[in-house]
């Protein structure tokens, strides 16, 4: 394609249309696997499709350093964060990230504490009305800070869950979301900065044994230790995608609530049905749109030209409702996973390619471990659903269901008693 110059810039439409962007920019181009345009007045080029993601996350041929928005780093990832770098300094520090997030033993640990939380949550959420998304913000704040070795009290835990969620929510805005996303962000560093000074005092020459201590001591090829601005932000970006869970797990709140037939088969058909579902969840409701990259040379893809420094953007939400990939794409079916994986390239939630060396997410068995253990425990609540907006609007990014699912719990009075009158009526 020549004439690149003469592209319309679609910024506009992105912020006005969110997740459905890029969907019809295809449809529009007669569902081609590639499209040209622009984005923030620079060449763009999506692409589609499980071989988009074998090109898109091939190290050699697509680069993060300079890829992402200033105001996308300045709020989701943070300055000199693994997610903006290349070659060997990426590797280098992904393999230190990926020691802590992707062994079993700490994801048992996690999980642990955070299904003791829900237990202990339970009690608080009795009798009254409370909003899903803000406690499990809440409970996994709390559980990450304390399974990294950085515990806080509960009042503690709640201001670093709105943090997270406020970096999450402003990433991809404009006016206050954003500004509170940036002093988010900034507030949440400064209180690492110091808690990375302080481990630096008190463990010198000494083996880490904690995950913040692992990242607070980590040094770089050359021998030196990470600076503390970048230490605080490599350990906020463990506790941020976790809180992150808190979307997929509100989402699967609002899929049991649409579809109660699957309460049962969360409750019964153990950890198989229960991973299924999660990847259905991922999948279905809409969380990333996409994901961008640059092109590191001049490339080439489904018959079109890509020239270096071209802006890569890989379609996700498009991919994942893509009725080639995908059996009635917009329905919601766990079945669609049980017994086998996905294939390569398919579904891609948190990114592509291998976890332990590229820049698929080293968290993505957190988020499944986390979303198996925490839908099954939804499922198996007496819960009161209120009325309200329980609507999910496409144009906003990211989104969510509008009032955050409001839900009440029946007290263990009442659960005994209607066990007693269940039992009684069979006698």
């Amino acid at each position: 394609m020549s004439g690149h110059g003469h592209l319309i810039d679609s910024t506009l439409s992105l912020l006005a249309h969110g997740y459905a962007w890029a969907p019809d920019l295809r449809r529009a181009h007669g569902g081609a696997p590639l499209v040209h345009t622009r984005l923030m007045g620079r060449h763009a080029v999506l692409l589609h499709g499980p071989d988009a993601v074998d090109l898109f996350y091939d190290k050699s041929r697509i680069r993060r350093h300079d890829a992402l928005p200033a105001q996308v780093v300045d709020t989701l990832f943070g300055r000199g964060a693994v997610h903006t770098l290349d070659g060997a300094r990426h590797r280098e520090r992904k393999e230190m990230l990926v020691s802590l997030l992707m062994a079993p033993e700490g994801i048992a640990g996690l999980t642990a504490r955070v299904e003791r939380g829900w237990h202990e949550a339970l009690a608080g959420w009795e009798d009254r009305s409370v909003v899903l998304f803000d406690e499990v913000a809440a409970l996994l704040a709390g559980a990450t800070c304390d399974w990294a070795g950085l515990p806080v009290p509960d009042d503690a835990a709640r201001e670093i869950a709105e943090d997270c969620v406020a970096m999450v929510d402003g990433f991809a805005t404009a006016g206050p979301r954003h500004a509170r996303a940036r002093r988010a962000r900034q507030r949440q560093e400064q209180g690492l900065m110091a808690a990375v000074d302080r481990m630096r005092a008190e463990k010198e020459n000494r083996h880490p044994e904690t995950v913040a201590e692992t990242v607070a001591l980590h040094r770089e090829s050359d021998g030196t230790l990470l600076d503390p601005r970048t230490a605080a932000v490599e350990l906020l970006n463990i506790i941020r995608p976790t809180v992150a869970v808190t979307w997929y797990v509100t989402f699967a709140a609002h899929a049991l609530h649409r579809h109660p037939g699957r309460r049962d088969h969360l409750r019964t058909d153990g950890p198989g049905y229960a991973l299924a579902f999660a990847q259905e969840v991922r999948r279905f409701y809409p969380f990333v749109p996409f994901i961008g990259g640059v092109a590191a040379e001049d490339l080439s893809y489904a018959g079109e030209q890509i020239p270096a420094g071209t802006l890569v953007l890989l379609d996700v939400y498009g991919q994942h409702h893509d009725p080639e990939l995908w059996e009635r794409p917009y329905h919601f079916d766990p079945a669609r996973f049980l017994g086998h994986e996905p294939r390569r390239g398919e579904l891609v939630p948190q990114g592509g390619g291998d976890a332990r060396t590229g820049h698929r997410c080293p968290g993505e068995d957190i988020t499944l471990a986390l979303l198996g253990t925490l839908a099954p425990a939804l499922a198996r609540l007496d819960l009161a659903v209120p009325q309200q907006d329980l609507s999910i609007p496409l144009s906003r990014i990211p989104t969510r269901p509008r009032s955050g699912f409001v839900m009440g719990v029946e007290s263990r009075s009442d659960r005994h008693r209607g066990r007693q009158m269940v039992g009684g009526g069979r006698r």
